[in-house]
């Protein structure tokens, strides 16, 4: 059998009987990119605390996917008015995942929004609007744009994601107005823009397979973006040999 990922939900109002419900969903460019690296993808929706542990025991994998803005209440900050697209449900589920699934080492890979989540659980804080705070464009390209590598990273030798897809300068794309500020306990900045904005962080523990990437590799993928497929595999190997380990 497969390792199991589990994907977090993005929070939705979607038509149901004449009404609107809040629905948890995942775009097929998740779980596709998952079933390509050899996963078995299902969607998390929030629970109740005592009931985590429950939901990471049946798991190989956690998959923290893109979305609306952390509220910055979670890093002590006022809410700057770009922020947008907050959901506490949401960010005290992910934020929570997150602080156990690196208790576990549980093998992690997050996106955007979840590469986000990852420092500020860890204790770190948010850049709450590149273009107002440090006057960065170009980081928030939407359309068929978001599909095509546009934008340059470059990844530092040594880390893990180099061991991946190679260190050096790599073609992105870029869908995101915030990005790390403040770099939570342990982590360490691997790659990142030419004007300085963050474009991945791992963690000193190297007992705990983390990928976290501020571009969206799941939309590159759709396009046969090899280092994109390269980045869901070692993520989906890694949990492989979780399951196997425990």
């Amino acid at each position: 059998m497969p390792p199991i990922i589990g994907i977090t939900g993005r929070p939705q109002e979607v038509p149901a009987a004449g009404t609107k419900v809040r629905a948890y969903l995942t775009t097929h460019t998740y779980s596709d990119s998952v079933r390509r690296g050899g996963g078995l993808p299902v969607v998390l929706v929030p629970v109740e605390p005592e009931l985590m542990d429950h939901v990471l025991d049946r798991i190989d994998g956690l998959l923290i996917t893109g979305g609306g803005d952390v509220n910055p209440e979670r890093y002590g900050a006022q809410r700057h008015e770009a922020v947008r697209g907050v959901d506490d449900e949401r960010d005290h589920f992910e934020l929570e995942l997150v602080r156990r699934a690196r208790h576990r080492r549980l093998p992690t890979m997050a996106i955007c929004r979840g590469l986000q989540v990852v420092n500020v659980a860890l204790g770190g804080t948010l850049v709450q609007d590149l273009p107002s705070h440090r006057g960065a464009h170009g980081h928030d390209i939407t359309g068929e744009g978001a599909y095509e590598p546009h934008s340059d990273t470059l990844v530092e030798d040594g880390c893990r994601i180099a061991e991946i897809i190679g260190p050096g300068l790599h073609k992105i794309n870029s869908i995101h107005h915030q990005a790390v500020e403040e770099l939570g306990e342990g982590l360490t900045v691997v790659a990142a823009a030419p004007d300085g904005t963050v474009e991945a962080i791992e963690h000193e523990d190297t007992d705990w397979p983390l990928i976290a990437v501020q571009w969206h590799p799941e939309f590159l993928g759709v396009k046969d973006h090899g280092p994109s497929h390269d980045l869901f595999e070692a993520f989906v190997e890694a949990s492989a040999k979780y399951r196997a380990d425990t």
